[in-house]
């Protein structure tokens, strides 16, 4: 379970502190949920995604983790001086897999489809390359809960839909909280959705209605 309580975030900016991108967010997500996060851009879906996957914080308000939640899919440091493997051993040592660390550096490279290249620096990487081995790390670790920020848009079409099939298999052992700009990728892994308005966050039980109250808010 994630408890989000009162949360407010904004950032600042050359002109000094900025307007709320989030203002007083309540929610209670339960474990073992699939849940599109839908909204204008701008509206603040990937601030609360970064806010929950604890890689930013509020400014008000707390966020309790009651469950292992992962960092953004696709997002997250890399060092850039350092190969992909170097970067795919830190990450794992940090998670404590030493041991079956060979295991999980296969299952990278051979998920992210780099080859020779997981061996090079990754400040020679496409940003397309960045986001495989990102998107990779991510699922060579078990969460309770994986976010997704547009990551199933990262690559090639075959990538696409490896990386389809991957979410497809994931949301059958874990939690999902995901934003996509395409109606179609929401409505294919989640059930519930929550509407970002005015710095609001709206519970629905169904993606469908979630996504309705986003086109009647556009119409006015």
């Amino acid at each position: 379970m994630i408890v989000v309580q009162n949360v407010h975030k904004r950032y600042r900016t050359r002109h000094g502190v900025g307007p709320w991108v989030l203002s007083g967010i309540n929610l209670t997500i339960p474990k073992g949920v699939n849940i599109g996060l839908v909204g204008p851009n701008g509206a603040g879906k990937s601030t609360l995604l970064r806010l929950i996957g604890g890689i930013d914080y509020p400014d008000k308000g707390k966020i309790k983790r009651r469950c292992r939640v992962s960092w953004p899919m696709g997002q997250g440091g890399l060092e850039a001086t350092l190969t992909g493997r170097q970067n795919a051993k830190f990450v794992c040592r940090v998670h404590g897999h030493q041991s079956d660390l060979a295991d999980r550096l296969a299952f990278i490279q051979d998920f992210t489809e780099l080859k020779d290249a997981f061996d090079k620096p990754v400040y020679t990487y496409s940003s397309g390359m960045r986001s495989r081995l990102q998107f990779g790390l991510s699922l060579a670790f078990d969460f309770d809960v994986y976010i997704s920020d547009e990551v199933t848009a990262a690559g090639d079409a075959a990538f696409r839909k490896k990386a389809a099939q991957a979410f497809k298999s994931m949301a059958h052992k874990a939690g999902l909280i995901m934003v996509a700009h395409s109606e179609g990728t929401l409505k294919q892994f989640c059930q519930q959705g929550i509407w970002i308005h005015q710095g609001k966050a709206y519970w629905f039980d169904r993606i469908e209605d979630a996504l309705k109250a986003y086109k009647d808010s556009t119409k006015k």
